[in-house]
């Protein structure tokens, strides 16, 4: 494909004049690169920072990472959401350290085979770190691409995706595919941005489109349409005394499920939002209280909680137990009040404990 205009030196002109300096443009280390692209995933820069800058001083070394316990990665993901991004860094980190002494595989193909590594973390640390000639596509990349060709075909449709693969490899700069990598990406989320981008400041215009054209608003188009279910949380925040100490009781998350790891109280989920009373006539409420006798101190508001397919509703339940509990549920723990802090919790639970 032939472009009228030289795509590349333009792009990388306008980033060495206007990129956000962040501390992983500064490096060309493939364990904070790596850091940061997993962070990034499904985050905004501004969120993301935080965290790369929390992990990069709790672990700046991928040993120290490795070594950790899981529990104490999960405490400084909390809030950041996607946990699997999380328990994926922890495993690639043991894995690089045990089979590769600690270094991060220089060939593409070899950063592929680590688990929670697709083909934009892997092109993103090939070109970064080792200034390899790999396009990054993202759905900045893939948006200014689709704009600026006048793409419009669905963007998540595979001919279309193998489209945009081409003409993004197209256009990488060879001999400069870091800094064209980073270029395009800032493009796409300083300018053209997904609502009501700025295409006069753009350096792209004179070439793009959907300028041209008028269809910035439409493109890219997107066909698959999230499915997102409904589920009704009732959590029971319990407060028991146990030799004049408070305790209360936690469960650990496993399987399948959201949040896998993280922790959080007994709960019942139901069809629907159900009363208070009728909640207390289920099997699984005689399960977890056993024989206790039962105050409730506090019966919340219904809190909302989006994931990207699921809309949680929530209703905690602050209640007085005495005596403590005799026989645990599957997974619960007893745990001293003051240490509920030390785990890592959903940032549903974690909001409804600060706004106490």
């Amino acid at each position: 494909m032939n472009f009228e205009i030289d795509f590349a030196t333009l792009i990388i002109k306008w980033y060495r004049k206007n990129k956000r300096e962040l501390p992983w443009r500064e490096t060309t280390d493939p364990y904070k690169i790596w850091l940061s692209e997993i962070i990034l995933q499904q985050t905004r820069v501004g969120q993301g920072l935080n965290y790369y800058n929390s992990f990069t001083e709790t672990f700046p070394t991928i040993r120290l990472l490795a070594k950790a316990p899981e529990i104490k990665i999960l405490k400084l993901w909390q809030g950041l959401g996607y946990y699997s991004r999380a328990r994926n860094l922890h495993y690639t980190a043991k894995q690089i350290v045990k089979e590769n002494e600690g270094k991060f595989p220089t060939d593409y193909n070899e950063l592929l085979k680590l688990k929670g590594i697709g083909k934009y973390t892997a092109a993103a640390i090939a070109s970064f770190s080792f200034n390899q000639p790999y396009a990054v596509i993202d759905g900045n990349v893939t948006r200014v691409i689709s704009r600026f060709c006048g793409i419009t075909n669905a963007v998540d449709d595979p001919i279309t995706i193998k489209q945009i693969d081409n003409i993004a490899n197209e256009l990488l700069d060879k001999k400069k595919p870091g800094i064209y990598n980073q270029a395009i990406m800032e493009l796409g989320a300083m300018v053209c941005k997904p609502v009501n981008p700025i295409c006069e400041i753009c350096v792209l215009k004179n070439g793009c489109i959907a300028f041209e054209k008028k269809l910035t608003g439409e493109i890219p188009l997107k066909l698959k349409r999230t499915v997102v279910t409904k589920r009704y949380l009732n959590y029971f925040f319990i407060r028991t005394i146990r030799n004049k100490a408070e305790y209360t009781y936690v469960r650990k998350r496993s399987g399948s499920d959201i949040w896998k790891n993280l922790y959080d109280f007994p709960c019942i989920e139901t069809q629907t939002i159900i009363s208070p009373e009728e909640l207390f006539l289920r099997t699984e409420w005689k399960m977890i209280i056993g024989n206790s006798k039962v105050l409730v101190l506090h019966i919340s508001q219904i809190t909302k909680h989006k994931l990207s397919h699921q809309d949680l509703h929530a209703i905690f339940y602050e209640i007085a137990l005495k005596p403590p509990l005799s026989k645990l549920p599957v997974n619960h723990i007893e745990i001293p009040l003051e240490k509920l802090s030390d785990y890592p919790l959903p940032r549903l639970i974690d909001r409804y404990l600060q706004s106490r």
